[in-house]
């Protein structure tokens, strides 16, 4: 809801600026899933493997993306007014903040996205803020997760039963560089039935559920210690909500 509702505020602010902009799914491809730490769904390994045929569908939704291609069809000097529009030019208002691995983020005010955010949640610095430090907080939770000697012992055990199964590789990682760009039927098949034989190890040497927990504990960790920026986006969240409601209904 709050995401259609930006984008059709977007796509109002940049018509009345000249320019077209279309509504895409947030999701277009729904059935694509990440598996940060390991594959651990069988039924979706025995019909993706890991995801290489999500790849090429994702390419094909990128290629086909009607905001690309109208963007690729404006002569360069309008392209460049048009991104303007939509980002805001550097010259103008900018918003900064600095996320707690050290990274710097800045979003122009004057752009389309930022006018359709502030009409949105009614505080355009506040939902910037809030919502750029907890998207990196998730990714941070993640990275710690990696780092926890449960997980690396839960990795080990996951191995084993690999190796049991004819397939020695380390970590999920090594499996996943493997297969990313499948050359034939052959290495597809090969694909399939390592991305399967990963699911089950998973969940039978206790990985998943290892990763899982493991996760949560770092994200009520990470929560707790960044209140005040979980607490404001969610507030602005609940806020805005009415309005995403009306936006979308009146289309």
């Amino acid at each position: 809801m709050l995401y259609e509702a930006e984008q059709l505020l977007t796509q109002s602010c940049m018509r009345a600026r000249g320019f077209r902009i279309w509504v895409v799914p947030r999701t277009p491809l729904p059935e694509d899933r990440d598996f940060p730490y390991v594959v651990d769904d069988t039924r979706w390994a025995r019909e993706h493997g890991y995801g290489s045929d999500m790849q090429r569908r994702r390419d094909q939704v990128r290629a086909s993306d009607p905001n690309r291609r109208y963007f690729q069809s404006l002569s360069p000097a309008d392209r460049m007014r048009g991104m303007d529009a939509l980002h805001g030019k550097r010259d103008g208002g900018r918003l900064e903040v600095t996320v707690p691995n050290g990274m710097n983020f800045t979003r122009y005010t004057e752009g389309c996205t930022a006018r359709a955010q502030e009409q949105l949640y009614g505080d355009l610095e506040g939902w910037f803020r809030s919502s750029t430090i907890t998207n990196v907080l998730d990714d941070m939770g993640r990275g710690k997760v990696f780092a926890e000697q449960e997980f690396k012992d839960a990795v080990k055990d996951w191995a084993a039963c690999m190796r049991k199964r004819g397939f020695r590789h380390a970590t999920p990682e090594e499996t996943r560089r493997a297969f990313s760009e499948p050359s034939d039927a052959a290495a597809r098949t090969k694909e399939i039935r390592t991305a399967v034989a990963e699911a089950d190890c998973a969940r039978s040497s206790g990985l998943s559920d290892t990763a899982l927990r493991l996760e949560k504990r770092q994200r009520d960790r990470l929560a707790e210690q960044y209140a005040p920026e979980y607490e404001t986006r969610k507030r602005l969240e609940r806020v805005a909500l009415p309005r995403a409601r009306a936006i979308v209904e009146r289309g």
